[in-house]
């Protein structure tokens, strides 16, 4: 270990949650499920990414959920991903089922029907996916990846990008919600461009 290093970092020990002992940032979204009843069912995830430049996306569940199973069974899930001013919204949607199995904060939440797929999408929200099972890759400890192609996106008017929009007026106008994990949120309005080199290409 270098003598910078050693001065200014801690190494963790083997086996430590790293995640729980430094924050990290993250998208907060609401994943929409199907319920084996007819129902539909509301959980905010974190651990989420578009997978590639394509039209894939992926969210971390674990099989002991009903989004993950819902997923797995309908072949079908929803992502909406809130603004800062439905926080409380995507936070109630992890409350815990009633004896009935049922959440009854799911019914309190404005939502609206997806298009394309059967489930719901977050009315308002910043960005809803459509998204169609395309694969779950298990075995990350008790977790895995429930990744989906999007077959239909729909962007708030006020969040969509147009090249006579300046957008860090844009974001500051319409602010982002993200997870600073573990247990905090932030809105997102002041923004930099990324000084990016020369000839970068993604």
């Amino acid at each position: 270990m270098s003598q910078t290093t050693a001065a200014t970092h801690v190494t963790l020990k083997p086996g430590e949650d790293v995640w729980e002992r430094c924050f990290t940032v993250a998208p907060l979204v609401v994943i929409g499920t199907r319920e084996e009843d007819g129902s539909y069912d509301l959980a905010p995830k974190h651990m989420v990414t578009p997978l590639g430049w394509g039209p894939w996306f992926g969210f971390v569940c674990t099989p002991a959920h009903g989004t993950y199973r819902n997923a797995r069974r309908e072949g079908a899930f929803t992502v909406s991903y809130p603004p800062p001013e439905q926080t409380v919204v995507a936070s109630l949607t992890a409350s815990p089922r009633d004896y009935g199995g049922a959440k009854r904060a799911v019914a309190a939440a404005p939502t609206t029907p997806a298009q394309e797929v059967d489930g719901l999408l977050l009315t308002d929200a910043l960005l809803q996916l459509e998204c169609r099972l395309d694969r779950v890759v298990d075995g990350f400890g008790d977790n895995s990846l429930v990744a989906g192609r999007i077959v239909a996106a729909h962007v708030h008017r006020d969040m969509l990008r147009y090249q006579d929009k300046d957008d860090h007026d844009l974001l500051a106008r319409r602010p982002l919600l993200v997870y600073v994990h573990p247990g905090r949120y932030a809105r997102v309005e002041r923004t930099f461009s990324f000084p990016l080199p020369a000839g970068f290409n993604r």
